[in-house]
């Protein structure tokens, strides 16, 4: 699985111009799940997001998670995270989940945060075409591939 976390002071998803999630401060989280992917990249990757120290302190030292600082979650399925570019101009999504598998690991990784941070967890729909509006803090982007945790 692969994730690219945005610290964010505001996100929201929108399908066919209804917003279906929104968040204050917190994270915009865009979820790709590859073929292969299991439930234990899952939970590695909850946990890992929720225990990111990526909020500022009273400092303004990046020393704070996401349960610190009582922020939201919206969680964005996005396939085209899986994409190959490695051959030719047109991105490969071979390596992408069936819609079974990535529809499970999606949802497992919103009720995984949501047990860790308390919070219910914002999401997108999956599958539809979505429009996501945000404005990064900072800008804080960190990309984490459960794969390359070794």
């Amino acid at each position: 699985m692969r994730l690219v976390i945005q610290r964010v002071s505001h996100a929201s998803v929108s399908v066919d111009g209804e917003t279906v999630g929104s968040v204050g401060n917190g994270l915009m989280v865009l979820v790709g799940v590859e073929t292969g992917d299991t439930a234990d990249d899952c939970r590695w990757l909850a946990a890992k997001t929720c225990a990111m120290r990526i909020f500022n302190d009273e400092n303004g030292v990046m020393n704070r998670s996401i349960v610190d600082v009582q922020g939201d979650i919206l969680a964005i399925s996005q396939f085209t995270l899986t994409a190959s570019t490695r051959k030719g101009n047109r991105p490969s999504y071979i390596r992408a989940a069936r819609h079974e598998l990535a529809v499970d690991l999606y949802e497992m990784f919103m009720s995984e945060c949501r047990s860790i941070t308390g919070r219910e967890v914002q999401r997108g729909r999956f599958g539809a075409d979505m429009k996501v509006e945000l404005l990064n803090d900072g800008p804080v982007t960190i990309i984490i591939d459960s794969r390359l945790r070794e």
